[in-house]
């Protein structure tokens, strides 16, 4: 038995440049951004018919890989070449799909990274993260980044940048613990109450790219930007440069924000957020306000009878649990 444990995301800049739309057209795209102590715990098994068996939303028991309806363990167990007689468990923190926070990649990185290790093989993060990539982008042909498969695989804080070459470069920042806890601090979500899917609106914007292009530019400026004042601690900087890339992010389509969204992030604002963003491509999952540690409670008081949800930079990646055999 083989369980690991890989981290949620959340991007504080630089999203949406890291689309190969933009970064192969436009010299490169950029992010900052960090793993979150939200998980999920992927469990393989071996199974003592030669079936297969995957539990997650609901249960799949196949005698095939190819009758697997679940892309992305369907693909995870082609491309490690587990064809037979395995069990694949998923539970995560946070459930559900559509919340922003990159489960979709998490769950293929951790998966991954649990078969690797049920064939007896230990995997860097770089491959994690690109054979995640692989699957979800050019087999599965969905329409994402890269940022949430790196992030996933590594872990902490990091500044990334995306090649027009495809090859991506990993950048840590170089935070301290005790730096960690306070950036941790000033962090917040709030579940929206709606989970939606990424892929209409990531295509529309996919197809914007180039009337874009000034704003994408600009957004790929506040990932530098960001990280350099999170290298600086300068926590007001922060968070007026997470305020930028929001007012900026809003205008790539015209369903990453709505009346409801914008009530609620104005409601933060005034109550003494610095800045903040929606999670994701948009239109719903988590809300994330980054503010004071001290305007914690009013923060929360204004977005009432939505619940805070407090996070901490988690700095490990994809990790093996345990192995058991």
């Amino acid at each position: 038995m083989i369980i690991t444990r890989t981290p949620f995301r959340i991007s504080f800049a630089g999203g949406g440049t890291d689309l190969p739309s933009f970064y192969r057209a436009f010299d490169g795209g950029a992010v900052t951004s960090g793993a979150i102590d939200r998980f999920i715990h992927v469990l393989v098994n071996e199974k003592f018919d030669r079936s297969i068996r995957v539990a997650y939303s609901k249960t799949e028991n196949v005698e095939s890989v190819d009758d697997l309806q679940h892309g992305l363990v369907r693909e995870a167990l082609r491309l490690t070449q587990v064809h037979r007689a395995v069990e694949v468990h998923t539970i995560a923190d946070i459930p559900g799909e559509g919340t922003g926070i990159g489960s979709s990649s998490s769950l293929t990185v951790g998966l991954l990274n649990a078969l690797y290790a049920y064939k007896g093989q230990v995997v860097d993060p770089s491959r994690l993260a690109e054979e995640a990539c692989r699957i979800e982008i050019n087999i599965l042909h969905g329409t994402l980044g890269k940022q949430d498969q790196y992030i996933a695989a590594f872990g902490g804080l990091h500044y990334f940048e995306f090649r027009p070459d495809d090859t991506v470069r990993v950048r840590p920042i170089p935070l301290a613990r005790t730096d960690l806890d306070m950036l941790s601090s000033h962090l917040s979500l709030f579940y929206t109450g709606t989970a939606r899917s990424s892929q209409p609106i990531l295509k529309e914007q996919e197809a914007r790219t180039t009337e874009n292009r000034d704003a994408l530019l600009r957004i790929r400026e506040l990932a530098r930007s960001t990280r350099d004042a999170l290298v600086a601690r300068d926590w007001d900087r922060v968070g007026a440069l997470l305020d930028e890339g929001w007012r900026l992010k809003r205008g790539l389509s015209v369903g990453i924000s709505n009346d409801q969204i914008d009530d609620w992030y104005q409601r933060g604002m005034a109550a003494g957020a610095l800045g903040g963003k929606i999670t994701g491509a948009g239109g719903g999952g988590f809300l994330l306000l980054f503010h004071p540690p001290e305007r914690s409670a009013q923060v929360a008081q204004a977005l009432a009878p939505m619940e805070r949800l407090p996070v901490r930079i988690s700095p490990e990646g994809s990790r093996i649990l345990m192995v058991q055999r």
